[in-house]
C-alpha cells in the first residue's frame, strides 16, 4: 500500500489548510489519502495519522456517491459539486455534507475535496438565536428569584411569630408546614440565584472532575453501570473545578434518573480541532459526552431541556440542566443534546487556551 512522505503532516507543505474552517482533504490520482486538515480530522472523528496512505473509501466508504465527481475532475481538469452526501459512521451518526471535488497539482496530490455540513449555517443562526433566548430567560428567572425572596423571608417570619403565640399542638403544624415551605422556596430561590456566581479559575485535570462525579452518582444510583471512555493525553483545563462537577453531575444525575437506577452511562472525553465556541475559534477543544442508554428526552420537551423550570420527570424542578449549562457558558462554552430512543448524548465543549 502506498504511503505519504514523512514530510506530509500538519507541520508539512499543506500545513496552511490548517487555518481554514472547512473540512479540506487532498488525494493523488489512485484516490489515496496524502493530507487532510484539522478541520476535516474533527468533522470525521479519525486522524491524520491513521488515514494518510490509504484509500478514499477507507474515509467516506465504498458507496460514497463521489465516484463520477472524481473521475470527471482528474478526467476534464474542472470543479465538481457533489451535494447531501450522505458518510455513514461506525458507532456514530451519519454525516450530510456537500463536498466541492477540484484539481489540484502539488506533491503528488491531483485533487482537493473541500467538505461542508449540510447545516452549519442553520446550527451557527439556531445558536445565536438560542443564546439570546437563554440569555433573556436567565434574567428573567434571577429577577422573578429576587422579587421572591423578600417576601418569602416576611411570611416565613410571619409564620414564625404565629407559631410563637399558638398553644394548641395541632395548630402548630400549619404553622411548621408554613415555615418548612418557605424554607423550601427560599432553597429554590438560592439556587436559581447561583449560577450567576464568581468563577474560581485554575488548571484542572477533567478526569479527576469526572472521577468525583462517578462517585457521587453511583453512592445514589448503585446499580447504574458508568463506562469510562477517556483520552488520558488530554491537557489540563483553565476552569472553576466546583463549577465544572456541579455541572456534569446535573447532567450524570438526571441519566440516572432517567435510567431508574439501571442501565449504562458512558463518560466519554476527546479532544476537538478548530472549534468556534461563543463566535471564536479555538485550535483545541475539550469534547466531554455523557451518554445513557434510556428512553430519550421527551419530544414535547427536547427543544426547552435546557430552559429554567422544564423537566421531563415528575417533581423535578428543572433547574439542573440549566445551571449546568449557565456554568459551561461562563466558560466560554456550550452545551449540545441528542437524543433518541436508547441513545441520549450530551455533549459539552470547552475551549483549551495553549499557555506559553
Amino acid at each position: 500500500m502506498a504511503r505519504a512522505p514523512k514530510n506530509q503532516t500538519h507541520c508539512g507543505p499543506f500545513s496552511g489548510l490548517d487555518l481554514l474552517s472547512s473540512a479540506v482533504v487532498l488525494v493523488d490520482d489512485r484516490q489515496i489519502v496524502r493530507y487532510l486538515n484539522a478541520s476535516a480530522e474533527n468533522l470525521f472523528a479519525i486522524s491524520q495519522r491513521k488515514l494518510i496512505g490509504r484509500p478514499l473509501t477507507h474515509l467516506l466508504g465504498e458507496q460514497h456517491g463521489l465516484e463520477a465527481a472524481l473521475e470527471n475532475a482528474l478526467r476534464t481538469n474542472w470543479s465538481y459539486t457533489g451535494q447531501d452526501l450522505k458518510i455513514q459512521r461506525p458507532m456514530a451518526e451519519p454525516l450530510h455534507l456537500d463536498c466541492t471535488v477540484s484539481p489540484a497539482e502539488a506533491d503528488g496530490v491531483s485533487l482537493l475535496l473541500e467538505f461542508r455540513p449540510l447545516d452549519a449555517q442553520l446550527r451557527v443562526a439556531r445558536e445565536e438565536q438560542l443564546l439570546q433566548q437563554q440569555q433573556a430567560n436567565r434574567e428573567l428567572i434571577r429577577n422573578l428569584a429576587h422579587e421572591i425572596k423578600n417576601p418569602l423571608g416576611g411570611i416565613r417570619g410571619s409564620a414564625q411569630l404565629l407559631e410563637g403565640e399558638l398553644t394548641e399542638p395541632h395548630l402548630r403544624e400549619y404553622t411548621e408546614v408554613i415555615i418548612a415551605e418557605a424554607d423550601r422556596l427560599q432553597d429554590l430561590m438560592n439556587r436559581m440565584l447561583s449560577s450567576h456566581s464568581m468563577m474560581r479559575p485554575g488548571l484542572i485535570n477533567i478526569h479527576d472532575v469526572l472521577e468525583r462525579v462517578r462517585r457521587l452518582v453511583l453512592a445514589e444510583f448503585p446499580d447504574v453501570t458508568i463506562v469510562r471512555d477517556y483520552d488520558t493525553s488530554l491537557p489540563e483545563l483553565t476552569a472553576d473545578r466546583e463549577q465544572l462537577i456541579q455541572s456534569v453531575l446535573n447532567i450524570t444525575r438526571n441519566a440516572a434518573q432517567a435510567l431508574l437506577g439501571h442501565g449504562e452511562i458512558r463518560l466519554r472525553t476527546r479532544i476537538a480541532r478548530q472549534v468556534t465556541l461563543a463566535k471564536r475559534r479555538f485550535k483545541l477543544a475539550l469534547e466531554l459526552q455523557v451518554i445513557d442508554n434510556g428512553p430519550g428526552i421527551p419530544e414535547d420537551i427536547r427543544d426547552k431541556i435546557f430552559y429554567p423550570l422544564v423537566s421531563g420527570r415528575e417533581g423535578g424542578s428543572g433547574l439542573g440542566l440549566s445551571m449546568a449549562q449557565s456554568f459551561v457558558e461562563q466558560h466560554h462554552g456550550m452545551i449540545e443534546v441528542d437524543s433518541r430512543p436508547g441513545r441520549t448524548c450530551f455533549t459539552i465543549l470547552l475551549p483549551i487556551t495553549e499557555r506559553g
